[in-house]
């Protein structure tokens, strides 16, 4: 078992719930609110859709509930042992455990919509960055949507390293900068915005959007979880009108780049 493997193994199965991460109070549903309400802008009746690294399933099971035919690859068997457990009578989907690095189960132009929404998460080289990109750009159709996710440096400095990781981090887990230092014992890989949009001009694609899905909502957990339901609407108005804006998108926790294949 490789290092990346085996860490993730690990971190998924006794360290993190991901199965009930999108839903658990209000400021984690967030996330899940605002990317699907930019897949809803993209997605057609018919479409088939592709997501890579489904974790345990909330975004595949979401649109397979709605009649949509959808592949589901995840890495962690754990994960994907979770999502089988999710999935009903009459559902048009199909699960397998696999990495965004090889999609060559698939052949080129499959997909309508392809989702990237956790991988690079976890992908700590810009070869291997680079090849999980292409992967999904070739089984995606022409004109077919991509949406990569992806996390900022500086709202993992903000939200976990201030205190004692602010001392003992220093040169492992971030550099002099402040930037987040991606290798496997970190868990997580972590991007600049404007780092992340050269990467993509590398590749035959265009640009749509790129979205702050959660926005600030991470490093105000205890006031957005603290809202009444209809206080809560109102924020998400709030952050739907507002996370297209590049001026607060740096402090976002995670990010949504949308693209369309050439």
């Amino acid at each position: 078992m490789d290092k990346r493997k085996k860490v993730l193994n690990e971190f998924y199965t006794e360290h993190c719930d991901e199965d009930s991460r999108l839903i658990k109070d209000k400021r984690h549903q967030i996330e899940f609110i605002t990317t699907t309400t930019y897949i809803d802008k993209y997605l057609k009746p018919g479409d088939r859709i592709l997501e890579v690294g489904a974790g345990t399933g909330r975004y595949s099971l979401y649109y397979a509930e709605k009649g949509y035919d959808v592949n589901a690859i995840e890495y962690v068997k754990h994960n994907l042992s979770i999502l089988k457990s999710h999935v009903k009578k009459g559902m048009k989907i199909k699960a397998e455990q696999g990495d965004a690095l090889d999609l060559s189960r698939f052949k080129d132009n499959t997909f309508d919509v392809t989702l990237v929404l956790g991988p690079l998460y976890h992908l700590y080289t810009e070869k291997d960055q680079k090849q999980a990109i292409s992967e999904a750009i070739r089984v995606t159709k022409p004109n077919g949507i991509i949406m990569i996710a992806y996390l900022t440096s500086d709202s993992i400095v903000a939200s976990w390293a201030l205190g004692p990781h602010l001392i003992d981090g220093q040169g492992t887990a971030f550099d002099n900068n402040f930037k987040i230092i991606n290798t496997e014992e970190e868990i997580f890989a972590a991007f600049y915005i404007k780092e992340f949009k050269k990467l993509m001009k590398t590749f035959n694609v265009k640009y749509l959007k790129n979205i702050a899905v959660d926005g600030i909502a991470e490093h105000l957990s205890d006031k957005i979880n603290a809202l009444t339901d209809e206080e809560f609407k109102v924020w998400i108005r709030y952050h739907l009108s507002t996370c297209e804006r590049e001026d607060l998108q740096g402090y976002s926790n995670h990010m949504l780049y949308i693209c369309k294949k050439l």
